[in-house]
């Protein structure tokens, strides 16, 4: 069995702080278990420390889980370690606030002549040429006009 990277040595404060935690029940659940494997994993309890196999069968909580709630507390904190990690991979919005108002009022105006009604393609020149937006595709106007629950039809 390979040895263990990531050594848990709880202070007192720290373990008192875990305690109350799981022992209050008022924070979310994986907080809860998140505290629950920092106890158990602790070299400084009696008995030493549980190993990640043990944890994972008390808890019903992945060994990968338990890994990672050990990695981030030896190398960031305490909070961290409690804590979901941060998602990295947000997209940022294409379009603001005004832009989808605009997107919005121009889908709600009478079409161009020509025309029935509007098509997402429409909108997209329509959105480019009058400078509300640099560029637009209409897949964008298409999930933005899908969100406020517009339809075209």
């Amino acid at each position: 069995m390979p040895k263990k990277k990531y050594i848990i040595t709880l202070t007192a404060e720290e373990r008192q702080q875990l305690e109350q935690l799981t022992k209050t029940g008022k924070a979310p659940a994986y907080k809860i278990n998140h505290a629950r494997i920092l106890l158990k994993a602790d070299t400084h309890q009696e008995g030493g420390s549980w190993t990640d196999k043990r944890i994972s069968q008390a808890l019903d909580v992945s060994i990968s889980t338990i890994e990672r709630v050990r990695q981030r507390l030896v190398e960031q904190n305490l909070e961290q370690a409690l804590g979901r990690k941060v998602q990295q991979r947000r997209k940022a919005r294409l379009l603001d606030g005004e832009q989808e108002a605009q997107l919005v009022a121009l889908a709600c105006s009478e079409p161009p002549e020509g025309q029935v009604k509007w098509s997402l393609r429409l909108l997209a020149e329509r959105m480019v040429s009058l400078a509300y937006v640099e560029t637009i595709s209409h897949e964008t106007v298409r999930q933005t006009l899908k969100k406020t629950t517009l339809s075209l039809g």
